[in-house]
């Protein structure tokens, strides 16, 4: 990544110069970091962190308009057919005028990244800390780094029209099940949680039906949260057709 084009704001990294622009950024000096102390680590400046996340995350999410959170291992190669899947996904929703979000590391979510950035479309990384530093990909206009995995959750839910699931282990997991109990709950307006690589989910799928479903722990109707499909135009045809019935029911668009 040329360095010219990183700039940082606290846990914001802005990668590029449509990026700058979008976020209404002039003023270099807000991108001075500000090194931590002792007295940070303690519980009343934790919830202040918790805090500024927060409201750093809402403050650079809410300008990127709509936008698609894409799911999925990181440690999947770029000579995967998942890889490949990924990319052409993110043209393809970069085509359709959403922003892509994934949480910026590597595997799938660089795929979706590179797809999006290599369409001309905006491309958001919501990158979280590990003991083992997840390494951002170089695909994304937008970082934001996170330490707090429920904070980056928020942002994936609050900023995202659809979820799109690709082939992965346990955090794609997490992201998973905790979208369909949002919308399974009605804590957020439905929207559409598709699955891409369909023998990759199909026991997941099968044991939802033949396990959960017929020991009455979901209902019949629940089964219809989840879309699994490997055709791109109609992952994202789904996602436009739901967009829209949402914003003809609010009357917004």
């Amino acid at each position: 990544m040329n360095a010219e084009r990183r700039y940082r704001a606290g846990r914001m990294q802005v990668q590029s110069a449509e990026a700058r622009e979008r976020l209404g950024i002039a003023d270099e000096g807000l991108f001075a970091s500000e090194e931590e102390t002792a007295w940070l680590h303690t519980d009343p400046w934790r919830a202040l962190r918790i805090l500024s996340e927060f409201v750093e995350g809402f403050d650079a999410m809410s300008r990127i308009g709509r936008g698609v959170a894409v799911f999925g291992s990181a440690r999947t190669p770029q000579s995967h057919r998942h890889y490949a899947l990924a990319q052409a996904l993110g043209e393809r929703l970069a085509q359709a005028n959403y922003a892509v979000i994934t949480g910026g590391g590597p595997g799938i979510m660089e795929a979706a990244n590179r797809g999006a950035r290599e369409a001309g479309g905006f491309s958001v990384g919501c990158n979280i800390e590990l003991p083992h530093e997840q390494m951002t990909n170089a695909y994304c206009d937008l970082v934001i780094d996170f330490r707090y995995f429920f904070v980056r959750k928020t942002m994936f839910v609050k900023y995202a029209q659809a979820f799109v699931v690709l082939p992965g282990g346990f955090g794609t997991l997490d992201e998973l099940f905790e979208a369909i109990t949002l919308v399974q709950t009605k804590k957020v307006t439905r929207f559409p949680v598709i699955l891409m690589g369909s023998e990759y989910w199909s026991g997941l799928v099968d044991w939802i039906k033949q396990t959960l479903l017929k020991d009455g722990k979901v209902s019949e109707s629940d089964l219809d949260l989840i879309q699994v499909t490997d055709d791109v135009d109609q992952a994202v045809q789904i996602i436009v057709d739901a967009d829209a019935a949402l914003a003809a029911a609010d009357g917004k668009r």
